[in-house]
């Protein structure tokens, strides 16, 4: 088993939030005697990370995610429950703790936006005190891993995102962190930004060892970088575990199209049920455990003249949301 780097048992979080009803007669009343209701963000959340793992950390809006990252990072101070990372308390080790760990986050910079994205490195430098050839070695590895050569002499403003996003990762491990904090990292990024950036997170976690927490609500950076799948709904922990472990879980459904040659009246397959049909093509949905596929094709090779047969896996969105589904979330 991996050593653990992140600890946390029976985290819990309570946050009070102002509320009141609609109207100018009520944001009056509400100056004098303003009315509070309790949301608890979090509710006992325990659960260990190892060593040079990347874990996907996953939920709808919110669930709890950036409220956990948040402890985890020192910003928050829980109610109840302890955390350790790296032997630190990061509310209480703050200013010892920052030095190991970097933070990403897909909507908010660490860079300054008027100068050039060299000049933000400098000074990040400074802020965390990086002896000179440990910063150097890191610009050289990091601007070609990265490809920012062309955009160090750049001001921010005028980057592109995925130039950015690029610059915000590098920024981030300048320092040489354990642990790196992902929060929505390829949030409207193309397609060939994406592969980049998960390509360098990877490239990161296997050669440096660098532990990756990664929140998102894409799935397919899950797919792509996570180990292990951490999800959170309503403040609970829902699922500790495998991408496989969750398919196999909750991913046998298939869905099967089959074109043919006309026909005028649809078929019933027993075992499966028909999702649409037209006198060139039907789908219908079945579950692989319980049917295989070989009972579905025989009796409608027997009816129609069979042209084109396509079967698809339940996606990793779908089984995702059947997982809220099941704990009504």
């Amino acid at each position: 088993m991996r050593k653990p780097v992140i600890e946390l048992e029976d985290i819990g979080k309570t946050f009070q939030v102002a509320e009141r009803t609609a109207g100018l007669a009520s944001a009056v009343k509400s100056l004098f005697n303003r009315k509070h209701r309790e949301v608890e963000a979090l509710k006992d959340i325990s659960f260990s990370i190892g060593e040079g793992e990347i874990v996907g950390y996953i939920g709808p809006n919110g669930a709890g995610k950036s409220t956990t990252i948040k402890v985890m990072s020192g910003i928050l101070v829980p109610d109840k429950g302890t955390c350790t990372v790296m032997g630190f308390t990061p509310w209480r080790d703050r200013s010892q703790y920052v030095e190991h760990i970097g933070v990403v986050f897909g909507q908010r910079s660490q860079l300054w936006w008027d100068v050039p994205v060299i000049d933000s490195f400098e000074l990040l430098r400074d802020i965390y005190r990086i002896p000179e050839p440990i910063y150097r070695d890191n610009l050289t590895m990091l601007t070609a891993m990265l490809a920012l050569d062309d955009i160090l002499g750049v001001p921010v403003r005028q980057l592109s995102l995925g130039q950015r996003m690029r610059c915000e990762i590098a920024a981030s491990l300048l320092h040489n962190p354990k642990l790196l904090f992902l929060d929505e990292p390829t949030i409207g990024l193309d397609a060939v930004s994406k592969i980049a950036v998960r390509k360098f997170i990877k490239r990161i976690n296997k050669e440096r060892g660098v532990t990756v927490i990664l929140t998102t609500h894409d799935m397919s950076d899950i797919e792509a970088l996570a180990d292990r799948i951490l999800m959170i709904g309503k403040g609970t922990l829902l699922y500790d575990g495998t991408l496989p472990e969750l398919k196999a879980r909750f991913g046998s459904g298939r869905t099967l199209t089959v074109d043919y040659r006309e026909h005028t009246e649809p078929i019933e397959l027993p075992g499966a049920s028909r999702l649409s049909w037209t006198p060139e093509r039907a789908v219908y949905a079945f579950d692989a455990e319980r049917i295989k596929l070989a009972d579905l094709i025989a009796p409608l090779s027997q009816q129609v003249e069979l042209l084109d047969i396509a079967v698809d896996e339940k996606g990793i969105d779908e089984i995702i949301v059947q997982l809220y589904e099941e704990h009504q979330i």
